[in-house]
């Protein structure tokens, strides 16, 4: 006699139904921060105590009671003790390679006397090979009275090696007396097209080179090897975390008198390598050399905006004027300090105003260098000429740097909807240097107007420039919002001060609008990428009127990444 066949008790099968059906309605976080005060930059629900994370990318945002529902088999459940935390920072403008490489380099930053810049050059003189290059950067002239540095300082010490020394801003440089006579330096030489040799009273020159003259010295210097290039991106993505950053806009290393191909050489050697290799570490926006813009549109028809989740290809940057430390921003009224000197325009007009048409009918994001107060009008209005020949479209133009604004300068901003990619940290330098190369008036009228431009509904993105100035978001927010450099009783022009909220934006959901990163970054918002900084404050409220903190803790995509 057969056997009936045995049914499941319909309890218990209804009972691992629902089960299953909860589980697909509510996924299993695989991380939980509860007990904290979560800032958001997101408007729809700016403060949370707690956050789930699955797959990398939030999944819920609340309080502990709504979160918890997300908790199962194997959710990580992090108790932050009341901790404030952010969004990852988004550097939105540096030289990451660059910066990289400079830190296996002669480091000359913050260095205020003659006598320890001719220190540190003559312990790196000790330790190279004799006829090798001694290369540095970082210097910054301001700090010790304002007296360009010489050849004749450094030439005793480096018989048998040329130097390249290059200045903080990037727009100019020191070669020693051997650099010179390899790149045939003479007096006799004639100042190159958007560059200057610096020449003593007697006509010879005395080794400093400014904009696009420096490239008499570095078309000699030995290309850096591949496997160094690769290093410099492994140290400075470990730098980037310690600072809370988790994605940069990197500008590349192309500076004026550069080789635009320096960027697509990193991009095909380094980037490409590291994302094949699994050992990116934090998120890269890549701009390159408006020059080869066609190369940049093959790339995206190819592959697209989207490398992967840790390479974005951005757009094309191009140069307007030089810096205002090496007296080369292009300004409407003289250099108080070179009375005939009214600054450099790097780009033809008529040729940047074609590459940008061309750039822009391809679709790409532009982004143009301009310090000057002169600049800043000229690309609006060439920004102006090219949205009305191209016609309506989301393009965000940006402004880098957008340092001396004259009156009325911020309102165009808004109105043109142009994005002022902006450095806090570097007025803490500029503060003194400004008065004395423009005069108190301009200086405390045009400079670093942070507050004019949010009034005028600008969207302003935060970066460092570095390594012009260290990459650190949370000085950076600190600067913003006080203005107080570091000899100064009171802040520089109090009236440009911004709110702690104002300056996480421009780090966090700003910069990601700023290069149409905000679908995946820049806010803690269900669905986004889940990179966060848990910081050492339990205090919003001490945060914001003191803005003092540090980073206790980085996470990329929901995985902690520092310490």
């Amino acid at each position: 006699m057969r056997q009936p066949r045995r049914h499941l008790p319909h309890l218990e099968f209804s009972f691992n139904f629902w089960a299953w059906k909860s589980q697909l309605s509510h996924p299993v976080a695989d991380l939980v921060l509860r007990n904290g005060v979560i800032y958001t930059s997101d408007d729809s629900l700016p403060f949370a105590e707690s956050m789930a994370v699955a797959n990398g990318r939030v999944l819920r945002v609340g309080n502990h009671s709504f979160v918890k529902e997300l908790e199962g088999y194997g959710t990580q459940v992090l108790d932050l003790g009341g901790k404030v935390v952010v969004p990852g920072f988004i550097d939105s403008h540096v030289h990451f390679i660059a910066g990289g490489l400079q830190m296996m380099q002669v480091e000359l930053r913050g260095v205020n006397k003659k006598e320890e810049f001719v220190r540190r050059v003559k312990d790196a003189a000790q330790s190279s090979k004799q006829g090798s290059w001694i290369l540095g950067g970082g210097w910054n002239n301001d700090l010790w009275e304002g007296d360009l540095p010489a050849a004749s300082w450094i030439d005793d010490i480096t018989p048998n090696n040329p130097v390249w020394l290059s200045r903080v801003d990037g727009h100019m440089g020191l070669a020693n007396s051997v650099a010179l006579k390899l790149a045939g330096i003479t007096n006799l030489t004639a100042d190159p097209m958007g560059g200057i040799i610096v020449r003593a009273a007697n006509g010879e020159p005395t080794g400093v080179l400014i904009d696009s003259a420096v490239t008499l010295i570095t078309s000699l210097i030995p290309e850096d090897s591949v496997d160094d290039r690769r290093e410099a991106l492994l140290r400075a993505s470990n730098l980037a975390l310690t600072r809370g950053v988790t994605t940069v806009v990197d500008m590349g290393r192309y500076y004026p008198g550069f080789s635009p191909e320096l960027s697509w050489d990193d991009f095909s050697d380094v980037y490409q390598w590291a994302n094949s290799m699994s050992k990116m570490k934090i998120r890269v926006c890549l701009f390159f050399s408006m020059e080869t813009r066609s190369r940049l549109v093959d790339l995206i028809n190819k592959v697209g905006h989207t490398l992967s989740e840790w390479i974005y290809i951005g757009g094309v940057k191009a140069f307007a004027d030089g810096s205002l430390g090496s007296n080369s921003a292009l300004l409407y009224e003289p250099y108080v300090d070179e009375p005939d000197n009214y600054g450099l325009q790097l780009t033809e007009p008529e040729a940047l105003l074609n590459m940008t048409l061309e750039s822009d009918l391809y679709g790409l994001q532009v982004a143009i260098h301009a310090i000057g107060d002169k600049t800043n009008d000229l690309i609006l209005d060439l920004y102006s000429s090219v949205a009305s020949a191209n016609g309506m479209r989301d393009r965000r133009f940006r402004i880098e740097h957008a340092q001396q604004l004259a009156a009325g300068t911020p309102g165009r901003f808004g109105k043109q909807r142009v994005i002022a990619s902006m450095q806090p940290d570097q007025l803490l330098d500029d503060a003194d240097s400004t008065s004395k190369k423009l005069g108190k008036d301009r200086a405390d009228t045009e400079s670093y107007l942070f507050r004019s431009l949010l009034n005028n509904n600008a969207l302003v993105a935060f970066g460092s420039d570095w390594p012009v100035v260290d990459i650190n978001p949370l000085s950076g927010i600190k600067t913003a919002m006080k203005r107080t450099p570091p000899t100064w009783e009171s802040a520089w022009i109090p009236s440009e001060c911004i709110s702690l909220d104002d300056a996480i934006k421009a780090y966090t959901i700003s910069a990601a609008r700023a290069s149409f990163l905000d679908k995946d970054l820049g806010s803690l918002s269900p669905g986004k990428l889940a990179d966060f900084v848990i910081l050492s404050t339990d205090s919003w409220q001490d945060f914001a009127e003191d803005a003092d903190a540090s980073i206790e803790q980085t996470y990329v995509s929901g995985v902690r990444a520092y310490p």
